[in-house]
């Protein structure tokens, strides 16, 4: 693995997102047991909140076929929370990577804690650049993270050179419905998007096309909104809740600006997928043998 040092500069903005709205993260929705922060699927295995959480795990790694003693990259991590549901009930060797400092220090002791440290390792680093061999992988998995690239096409190329051949990629991620929308769509979608540390998102023709050239094949791409969608209505109720204190508690100077908006973001998301203008997708491709 390439032991140069982490180059913050252009992860400002991101870092800070995930710095300022940990507090939120872990009273709104992560539970004890689960270091989520994305979005649950529901279905026949998951009814509650905590379950469907855990469900998004076992629905990516069964669409990757991800087997025991395999090693899997988890681009954009986050807390850890897959890579160490990966290790536990998939029984493989994980490595978690993302640009926030803070969210690799607790990882690090939530896998201690779970006793797993052995098989989940977590570091700060770019997916579109990581420090690591091509072909060190078997499968790239990202979860709700792609969206924060402002290079996407890149990412492609990178989870294609860290992929052994045969090796599976896949990803869960918000994905608009055409580009562009009315100015009307374009401009709810972004008040969203902006609020979340989120530069753009992908149309699912952009997805398959940067995947191709990358050189992936057997490319998959399905709308799962309808596994997801009760868990985003869960979020909007939760920041519809809290609107009031989120302004109380802005005006006064004790939430953050970033908080602030996290919370807008939050309600924007789900007027815009109301209105049509994006849906939830997951896409697995294969890196030719």
């Amino acid at each position: 693995m390439d032991q140069r040092p982490f180059d913050e500069s252009g992860f400002r903005e991101l870092i800070e997102y995930y710095d300022k709205t940990r507090f939120d993260y872990n009273i709104a929705w992560v539970g004890r047991d689960n270091l989520a922060v994305h979005f649950g699927f529901y279905d026949e295995h998951a009814d509650r909140h905590a379950e469907a959480l855990s469900n998004t795990n076992r629905v990516l790694a069964e669409l990757a076929a991800i087997q025991p003693g395999e090693k899997v990259l988890d681009a954009g991590c986050g807390k850890g929370g897959s890579c160490l549901w990966l290790a536990r009930y998939r029984q493989c060797t994980t490595v978690g990577i993302t640009p926030v400092a803070s969210q690799v220090a607790e990882a690090r002791l939530h896998a201690i804690q779970a006793g797993l440290d052995g098989k989940a390792a977590f570091i700060q680093a770019d997916y579109c650049d990581a420090p690591f061999e091509s072909g060190s992988f078997d499968v790239v998995w990202a979860c709700e993270s792609l969206c924060h690239s402002e290079h996407k096409e890149a990412f492609y190329r990178e989870a294609y050179r860290l992929l052994r051949p045969g090796g599976r990629l896949a990803l869960a991620e918000y994905t608009r419905q055409k580009r562009p929308l009315a100015p009307s769509g374009e401009k709810l979608l972004l008040s969203w998007l902006n609020r979340w540390a989120i530069p753009d998102i992908n149309t699912a023709a952009e997805h398959r096309k940067q995947a191709y050239e990358a050189g992936f094949r057997e490319i998959n791409l399905m709308d799962y909104t309808r596994y997801t969608w009760a868990s985003l209505k869960n979020l909007n109720k939760i920041a519809l809740r809290w609107s009031w204190a989120n302004h109380l508690l802005y005006g006064m100077g004790v939430r953050s600006r970033t908080q602030y908006r996290n919370v807008i973001g939050s309600i924007r998301q789900f007027q815009a997928l109301e209105e049509g203008l994006w849906y939830y997708a997951v896409l697995t491709a294969v890196k030719p043998i």
